[in-house]
C-alpha cells in the first residue's frame, strides 16, 4: 500500500480542522496518539478515519480488526502536518463531534447531580483538565458556555486524556441561559468566586454540597463577571490557607467538583 503524502486530498481536509471554524462547519475534529484512539473507538461511530505511519500501523492495526473502520497509512511528514505535538505518537483520529447543545444533553441526562459549567474559558489547556478532573469526581456532565474553546481543539482533545470520550460535552453560547436552564433541571448553580460569601469548608459541613450541583467556573484571567455571579444560587471561596494569591481555573475546578463528589457519596 502507498502511503499518503502530505500533499493527499484526503490528508490536506483533515489538516484544515486545525481551524476552529472548520471544526464548527464540518463537526469534526482531530484526536492525536494512541490513547485518544483507543477512547474514541469506544464511541460507536465516532471515528471517520485513522491516519497512520507505517510503523504505527504495524504497531496497532491488528488491535483495532474493524473491517468498517478506514485506515490510511501516510508517510511521517504527512502524519507531522495533521499533528499538534512537537513529537506525534504515529496515529490521528477524525473524529465526529462529542458535543451537543446544552438542552439535548440535560434531555438526555435524567437526574443530574454533578456538573461541571466553564464560562469564557479561553485556554484549551486549563478546558480539557476540567473534563478530566469532572470525569474523575464522576459528573454527568461538562458545559462550555459564553465565548469557552471549543472541545475539539487540539490541545483541549490532548488534555482531556481520553476522558472527552467518557461523558457529554455541552455548548451554550449564552452563559446566562446557560446557567438559567441547570436551574431548571433541578440543579442549584454555585459560582466558584475568590470573593464568596460562603467558604468551602463551611459549605461542606452545613450539607449545602449535598444537593444536586452544577459547578460556575470563570476565565482564567479575569473570573467570573459580577453580574453572571449574581446569576448562581450561591458564591462559594476556596479558602487559601497559605500566601498564595489564588488558584489556577483547573485545580479550582478540582477542588470543587471532589467536594461536591464526597458530599455525594457519603
Amino acid at each position: 500500500m502507498t502511503a499518503l503524502s502530505p500533499g493527499n486530498a484526503r490528508v490536506k481536509q483533515a489538516r484544515k480542522l486545525s481551524r476552529r471554524s472548520e471544526r464548527s462547519e464540518r463537526r469534526l475534529f482531530l484526536a492525536e496518539g494512541e490513547k485518544a484512539l483507543a477512547e474514541a473507538l469506544s464511541v460507536p461511530g465516532c471515528v471517520v478515519e485513522v491516519f497512520a505511519t507505517a510503523d504505527a500501523t504495524a504497531r496497532l492495526r491488528a488491535r483495532y480488526d474493524d473491517p468498517s473502520l478506514t485506515w490510511s497509512v501516510v508517510t511521517d511528514p504527512a502524519l507531522d502536518s495533521l499533528a499538534d505535538t512537537v513529537t506525534p505518537q504515529g496515529v490521528v483520529a477524525v473524529c465526529r463531534s462529542v458535543d451537543r447543545p446544552l438542552d439535548d444533553v440535560l434531555g438526555s441526562l435524567g437526574d443530574a447531580r454533578l456538573v461541571a459549567l466553564c464560562a469564557d474559558v479561553r485556554d484549551p489547556g486549563n478546558a480539557g483538565t476540567v473534563v478530566r478532573c469532572a470525569d474523575a469526581a464522576g459528573a454527568d456532565a461538562v458545559v462550555l458556555c459564553g465565548h469557552s474553546v471549543d472541545a475539539g481543539n487540539p490541545k483541549t482533545v490532548r488534555a482531556t486524556v481520553g476522558s472527552l470520550f467518557h461523558l457529554p460535552v455541552a455548548t451554550e453560547p449564552d452563559a446566562a441561559a446557560a446557567v438559567a436552564a441547570l436551574q431548571r433541571a433541578g440543579l442549584q448553580v454555585l459560582a466558584a468566586d475568590g470573593a464568596g460569601e460562603t467558604d468551602l469548608d463551611e459549605a461542606a459541613d452545613d450539607e449545602l454540597l449535598a444537593a444536586p450541583t452544577a459547578w460556575l467556573f470563570g476565565n482564567e484571567a479575569w473570573g467570573l463577571p459580577v453580574e453572571l455571579a449574581a446569576l448562581a444560587d450561591r458564591r462559594v471561596r476556596i479558602p487559601i490557607h497559605g500566601r498564595a494569591e489564588s488558584l489556577n481555573l483547573s485545580t479550582a475546578a478540582a477542588v470543587c467538583l471532589y467536594a461536591s463528589a464526597r458530599a455525594h457519596r457519603p
